[in-house]
Order: structure tokens, then sequence, then C-alpha cells
């Protein structure tokens, strides 16, 4: 059974490889404009910033060195149930030097569409086993993000030789460039 994390609340991951899944719905009646959310991975090192360009993995670039992270595509619409965007991650091929894996979510074009996390319900972030299909952790976001276009969801970090999730829940006012900026 998974376990359900409250925001700031961290655990264990106990499975070398794992799917990350994001989802949420959308209400696309209150702009006229259809959703496009994006999620976007960040590899980082111990000074909190990304080992590379390579290793930023997102809509265009769905894979990172050594295939330790490969996002499997950009959902346009978010339709559906289940997730709607999954990463793949697979410790046994991350590079030592990583140190920590930052989950974002943000809204394409959000300033032009006048589009906001404040329109998006429903949202989470789940950890599943690769090789049981079995769900492990999930993180349900229940804020109200009224003003942000981007969300850290949540960061897989290493401590002490083990790697745990944490639940972020930390919205921004700003688009992946802004995360660039902070991560580059």
């Amino acid at each position: 059974m998974a376990i359900n994390l409250q925001k700031g609340q961290r655990e264990n991951i106990n499975a070398p490889k794992f799917i990350v899944g994001l989802g949420w719905d959308t209400n696309s009646s209150a702009t006229g404009s259809a959703f496009d959310l994006d999620a976007s991975v960040f590899i980082l090192g111990e000074n909190k910033k990304m080992l590379s360009d390579q290793h930023f993995v997102f809509y265009n670039n769905l894979k990172s060195p050594n295939d330790a992270v490969i996002h499997t595509g950009d959902n346009l619409t978010g339709d559906g149930d289940g997730d709607d965007e999954q990463i793949i991650v697979d410790l046994s091929k991350i590079e030592n030097h990583a140190t920590e894996i930052c989950i974002v979510i943000t809204i394409h074009e959000a300033d032009v569409r006048s589009q906001n996390f404040g329109q998006v319900r429903n949202s989470f972030i789940r950890i599943v086993d690769a090789s049981s299909n079995q769900e492990l952790l999930k993180y349900e976001l229940e804020e109200d993000f009224s003003i942000e276009t981007a969300v850290e969801f949540g960061r897989i970090y290493r401590r002490n030789g083990e790697w745990k999730f944490e639940a972020v829940g930390v919205g921004m006012k700003g688009g992946l460039e802004d995360y660039l900026n902070k991560y580059n």
C-alpha cells in the first residue's frame, strides 16, 4: 500500500528503478485556452546546480546521460485519468556526484494564456516501483496556487547513501526559464 505524504514529509525510496507519475486536471473553460502543463527534471550536484545542460530533462531533451532519467513524452492536454506525464528513474545509472533530482511542473505559455495553478486541480506526484508496478508514495497538492505558474512538486535526494523523496509543493510565479536560472 502506498504512503500518502503531506507537504514537507520525507520518505525512503526502496526501489532502484521507479516511475514518477504526475497528474492533474484543468478548468479549461476558465480562460478559453487549453492548458499544456509540462514536467521537467533537474539533476543537481551538491552545489544545487545542474551537473550539465544534458541533466535538464524535459519535452525537448527526453533523456539524461546514461539514461538514468527518461521522460516518456509531453502530454499536451492532461485529459483522462491516471498519470498525465511519466518520468522513469534508474538510480543504478545515476552519476555518483548527483545528489538531487528536482521535479517541476510549469504551465506552457501561462502569461499569454492568462493561466495559473489556481485553475488546476487534482494535482499529484507518485512513485511507482518499476519492477512490481506497486505505488510506493503519493503526494497530492492541495494548496490553491492562485498566482503561481510553476510548482516544484517534489525532489528525490541522496542522504547518507540512501535515496529519499520529499513532498515539496512550492509554487513560483514564473516559468521554466526561472527554474533554469535557479539551477544553472
